[in-house]
């Protein structure tokens, strides 16, 4: 039986499903949430001095959303390579928007990428699983 994962994804949720195979439909397997990339900028930011570059000038590579942004794709990242090394899936399906698409292939493995059959550039987070499965059915056999 061949298993495919969808992880359906944005910046500050994401939703890993598992189909075993044709007719089989979509089983939610973990959702992971991370709150501070919904949060506003100034409440990311602590009182803490920052970083300075080598003429004493500051400098902060990233906005405070886009580093936790950056931090959710790892925890992603993470969960997806836990599932290739337990063989939890042989296919993946990537379904997020570009920009935090691009945060993700930064970070998962060689190995995690070879498994990926389909990336959607979409933000299906809010959707419930049988929308969902009617937007993928194109895709995937559900």
């Amino acid at each position: 039986m061949s298993i495919t994962w969808i992880m359906v994804a944005n910046a500050s949720q994401a939703k890993l499903f598992s189909n075993k195979g044709p007719n089989k439909g979509l089983e939610l397997v973990k959702e992971l949430a991370h709150p501070e990339s919904r949060e506003k900028a100034a409440e990311l930011v602590s009182d803490r001095i920052g970083n300075f570059a080598g003429s004493g000038s500051y400098a902060q590579p990233t906005s405070p959303k886009e580093h936790e942004a950056e931090r959710f794709a790892s925890e992603i990242a993470h969960e997806l390579e836990k599932g290739r090394v337990s063989n939890a899936y042989e296919k993946l399906i990537m379904v997020t928007s570009s920009h935090f698409m691009g945060l993700l292939n930064g970070r998962i493995t060689q190995q995690v990428k070879s498994k990926i059959s389909e990336s959607i550039n979409k933000d299906y987070t809010h959707l419930p699983i049988k929308e969902l499965t009617g937007h993928l059915a194109n895709h995937v056999m559900l």
